[in-house]
Formats: C-alpha cells, sequence, structure tokens
C-alpha cells in the first residue's frame, strides 16, 4: 500500500539488533556469594554455630534429670522439657479422657500441645528413619532459617535499608530465646509461618494467607491473635479507602479471613472438648502449668498478668502485691506509648497490629512465669527497631548482650538443677 513502510531484510534486521546491543553496557552479574540469601543464611549458620557452642557447654555440665542421663549428648539435651511432649504426642497422641491429680483438677496433658510440629517430624521420621530428637532438631533449624529469610524481605518490603535489615535478622537470629531455633520445640515452624503469615498480609495477598493461618492455628495458639490483627488491618483500610482503594474483592477476602482466622483459633480447644467429653478441656489443661503457682483457679481474660504481678512481688520478692501490680500498670502503658512512637511507626500499621493484638492476647491468657521469655519471641518485628541505629559500637554491644542473655536463658531455663521450677 503506498506509504506504508518497506519491512527490513531479516540480514540488516539482525545487522541493527548486533549494533545496539553493542553499544548497550554488559548486564552486571553479582556472585552467588554475595546474594541477600547468603548473607542471611551466612549470618543464621554463624549464629547456630554459637548458640550449639553454648549448648555443648552446658549439656556437659548437666546432671542427671527426668529426661536424659548426665552429660547427655547435643540431641537429646535438645528434646527435654515440652521437646518430650511434642515426643508423646508423635507416638501416643492424645487422651480420649483427661488425667486429673486429685480426681478433680486437671493435670499437664498432652492437650496443651498442637499437633502440627510434630506432624512435620514425624514426616521427616519416615522419610530418613532420624531419631526423635534429630528430626525435632533438624525441622526447628530448618524453620528457623526460612524464618531469618522471610523476616529479611518483609523489612526490605517495609523500605528499610539492606543495612538495617541484615542487623535486625542478626539480631533475630542472636536474640535471648533464639536457642529455640534449634531446639525440639514449636517456636521455629510458628515463628516461620508467622513471619510469612505477615509478608502476605503487608503484601495483601489474603487468598495465600489462608492456608498458613490454618498450619499457624494448628502450631501454637495465635488464631485469635492473628484474627484481632485483621479486624484492625479491615478497619484501617475501610477508613482510608479514599486515598488508599479498598475494592469489593480485597473486603470480602479480607473479612473472610478474619472469621477463618477467629475460628481457627477456636478450632483446637473445640476438637479436644469434643474427643474429651469436656468443653474447658483446653483450658484447664492449660490451667494445669499455673497451678504450682497460684493453685487451681478458672481462666478469666485479663486476670492472669495481675495475678502474677501480686505472687512474684508479695510471695517471691516479700515486697506489697499492689506494689506489682503498679509496675505492671507503667509497663502496659509504657509499651503502648511506645507503639506511637516514630522509630517504631516505621514498621507500618500491620506489623503494629499484630505487635498490639499479641501482646492483648498474652495479657488476656496468659499467666507470667519463666516461660513469657519464650512466649514473647512473636514480637520479633520491634528488633527491625532496634536495628535502625547504625553506630558499630551501638550495634556490637547490642550483639554481646543479646548473647550474654542468651546464655542467662539458657542457665535459668534450659538447664535442669534439681526440681526445677523455671521451664522454657
Amino acid at each position: 500500500m503506498p506509504g506504508s513502510p518497506v519491512p527490513a531484510a531479516p540480514e540488516e534486521a539482525a545487522r541493527e539488533q548486533r549494533l545496539l546491543e553493542r553499544e548497550l553496557p554488559p548486564p552486571i552479574i553479582v556472585p552467588w556469594w554475595s546474594r541477600w540469601w547468603m548473607r542471611v543464611l551466612a549470618v543464621y549458620v554463624a549464629s547456630r554455630v554459637v548458640t550449639t557452642t553454648f549448648l555443648l557447654i552446658l549439656a556437659n555440665a548437666q546432671g542427671q534429670n527426668q529426661w536424659t542421663a548426665a552429660h547427655p549428648g547435643y540431641f537429646d539435651f535438645a528434646a527435654i522439657w515440652d521437646g518430650r511432649w511434642y515426643n508423646i504426642v508423635s507416638i501416643a497422641g492424645y487422651p480420649a479422657s483427661l488425667p486429673t491429680v486429685d480426681g478433680v483438677h486437671v493435670t499437664e496433658n498432652a492437650w496443651a500441645f498442637m499437633p502440627g510440629y510434630p506432624a512435620f517430624v514425624n514426616l521427616l521420621q519416615f522419610l530418613t528413619r532420624m531419631p526423635w530428637p534429630v528430626a525435632a532438631v533438624f525441622v526447628s533449624a530448618a524453620f528457623g532459617a526460612g524464618a531469618a529469610l522471610i523476616f529479611y524481605l518483609l523489612l526490605r518490603r517495609l523500605n528499610f535499608s539492606a543495612s538495617t535489615s541484615l542487623f535486625a535478622v542478626v539480631l533475630f537470629c542472636v536474640a535471648p530465646v533464639s536457642p529455640l531455633f534449634q531446639l525440639a520445640y514449636a517456636e521455629s515452624m510458628y515463628i516461620f509461618l508467622l513471619v510469612l503469615a505477615l509478608y502476605l498480609l503487608v503484601d495483601r495477598r489474603y487468598v495465600a494467607l489462608f492456608p498458613v493461618v490454618t498450619i499457624m492455628a494448628f502450631t501454637r495458639p495465635s488464631g485469635l491473635a492473628f484474627a484481632l490483627t485483621l479486624a484492625l488491618h479491615v478497619a484501617y483500610r475501610w477508613f482510608t479507602r479514599r486515598t488508599d482503594p479498598f475494592p469489593v474483592r480485597d473486603r470480602v477476602l479480607s473479612i473472610s479471613l478474619m472469621v477463618f482466622s477467629g475460628l481457627a483459633g477456636l478450632a483446637w480447644p473445640a476438637l479436644a472438648g469434643i474427643v474429651t467429653g469436656s468443653w474447658t478441656a483446653y483450658t484447664d489443661t492449660e490451667l494445669a502449668w499455673r497451678a504450682p503457682y497460684i493453685g487451681y483457679v478458672h481462666l478469666v481474660p485479663f486476670a492472669s498478668w495481675f495475678q502474677g504481678a501480686d505472687w512474684w512481688f508479695g510471695y517471691m520478692l516479700g515486697l506489697p502485691g499492689w506494689l506489682g501490680i503498679v509496675c505492671l500498670v507503667l509497663i502496659l502503658a509504657i509499651f503502648a506509648i511506645t507503639l506511637f512512637s516514630p522509630a517504631v511507626r516505621r514498621l507500618g500499621v500491620d506489623l503494629r497490629f499484630w505487635i498490639a493484638a499479641y501482646a492483648l492476647y498474652l495479657l488476656a491468657v496468659f499467666f507470667p512465669q519463666s516461660s513469657t521469655f519464650r512466649l514473647l519471641m512473636p514480637l520479633f518485628p520491634l528488633l527491625a527497631v532496634l536495628a535502625i541505629p547504625r553506630s558499630r559500637f551501638y550495634r556490637s554491644g547490642l550483639v554481646v548482650l543479646f548473647l550474654a542473655l542468651q546464655v542467662g536463658w539458657l542457665l535459668v531455663c534450659w538447664g535442669v538443677d534439681g526440681l526445677d521450677w523455671s521451664p522454657p
């Protein structure tokens, strides 16, 4: 047709393409050993070497106890305390009738330990024929590595610098309770699922969250806290919909996910009730662990921490019980104010929603004792705030402090000394 361009011959087109490629700069090839995931894994492996050294020294000094002989090997030592309960679940499952200490009050039993983690360990055992302690440690270490990787990605997604994100991972890996990343506990798997869930929530990938929330709710108690996080997320998106569109599809999915998470959080207590015939089976089992402190009591939401403050100050320290309650109120007030500080606000609304929701959940249902340090682990996003200052002196000092606290946690909570009343 008149005016139509004449197509170039294939040889001419190829020659022009070669000339164009010569003018372009060569692509930058990043060596695999300098990629972000290698740096994160290097930090994780190095931290595990340090913690393994601590654990081996402590195991060598460990005397005979209810779980092991004196001077146990690493894997046996890593599978004591709740690790033995998870082992019981993996072998025998859950009791159909609740054991009692006196025919009335429920005593400690397997219903307090959800099946997600032992199921993964059993799967690995089936595939590899590993003994329980070895498989449990392997599962925990693998999930810990995954959690460190996604934590880095989450912080980069929130526009933290590469340096701050990597140092936050360092703190994540050397935190006082970070030995749990290589012990026979469900925390490592749970933290992996949680950081993945938070990443998906920040990215607003609601559909992908459904299976993550499901597995998470059967790994550690979390469904209700995450449902509250989602409720705050939905409310925030609704009130900011003029500046940040909240389409109908997102409304339906996010609200459905909120309801689903709440139901998932109630599923395990409901299942325990169906199997045992007691609708309070799960809460009665959990209450058995605080009976040595304050006796057998009913679960009254938001009363546990005030009971604990009175017990720790009144019974343990010999101080007026009301002083403990005053200190608790001050700590809660400082914590609430901190959530609105400029540094914490850099985490974004969704991570702050989770921190507030989980803290409220702990306040509602848990009794403060030595396991509280472990139960604070899901507040790990706050480590990013500690990682912001760039001073080498500050960062080095913080790592040394965390390692010292890690040793302290292992000595107080993990090592067994006689009739030990400070479980991890």
